[in-house]
């Protein structure tokens, strides 16, 4: 009988194996990391982050200043066996976003109130046309209950990597992580309202931060819009 892995001897192994994969990643791809200096340093962090392929988790999963990363990933990928060893030794959190998946979501909280950094995608689904899906709530309502803040993310060149690899070109991945939304406080008296709110600012930061081929339902977004004037500000002023 395989004896069951202790919780160290998982983290032990979830980082050799982050390891393993950094240096894959960087033999195969051109990775380009931006804005690192946003993601805290330690503490229950959720990073938030638009999903156009397969090749976003391990893009995810080396953020290099996060060794405890980890991430809620939807049971789809079970039925692929490279990916469920790659989930699955990464600690990988298992969501079915066909139900509401209670035992996921209460797991996440734990891992979050334990300190760790939590990806996932709030568009619920991969993006089949490469652009920004309409999010949905579930990531504001995970950062609200676990009190934690959100650094969106905006992975590009990820939607024609596989392909690329297949003719034995390196693919040019760009991972840029914004700056922080400060821990949401809930308002009871618009519950509703507020996941709205802060699930639109979200997709817009994400969206922010990419080029406008990829801004999907978000496009022309009063919000983005926004967000778009106050990043010329600042880069006008560097």
């Amino acid at each position: 009988m395989k004896k069951e892995l202790t919780e160290i001897q998982k983290e032990e192994r979830a980082h050799k194996f982050r390891r393993f994969i950094s240096f894959l990643m960087r033999q195969l791809t051109h990775l380009e990391f931006k804005g690192e200096e946003n993601i805290p340093p330690t503490g229950g962090v959720l990073l938030a982050t638009n999903h156009m392929s397969r090749m976003d988790i391990p893009s995810l999963f080396i953020t290099r200043n996060r060794p405890d990363m980890t991430a809620l990933v939807t049971t789809k990928y079970l039925k692929y066996p490279f990916l469920r060893w790659f989930i699955v030794t990464a600690n990988g959190i298992w969501l079915d976003r066909d139900t509401a998946d209670f035992g996921a979501f209460r797991k996440a909280i734990e891992a979050l109130n334990e300190g760790k950094a939590i990806g996932i995608a709030p568009e619920g689904t991969r993006s089949v046309t490469s652009s920004l899906l309409e999010g949905k709530p579930g990531t504001a309502m995970l950062a609200i209950r676990a009190g934690v803040p959100i650094v969106p993310v905006a992975i590009t060149g990820t939607e024609d990597a596989v392909a690329q690899l297949k003719h034995l070109k390196r693919p040019h991945i760009t991972v840029e992580y914004g700056p922080a939304i400060p821990t949401p406080v809930m308002d009871r008296g618009d519950r509703s309202g507020q996941l709205d709110k802060l699930t639109t600012e979200i997709m817009c930061r994400i969206a922010v931060m990419m080029p406008e081929k990829y801004h999907g339902f978000y496009t022309n977004h009063p919000r983005l819009k926004e967000l778009q004037a106050e990043r010329a500000k600042i880069n006008s002023s560097k």
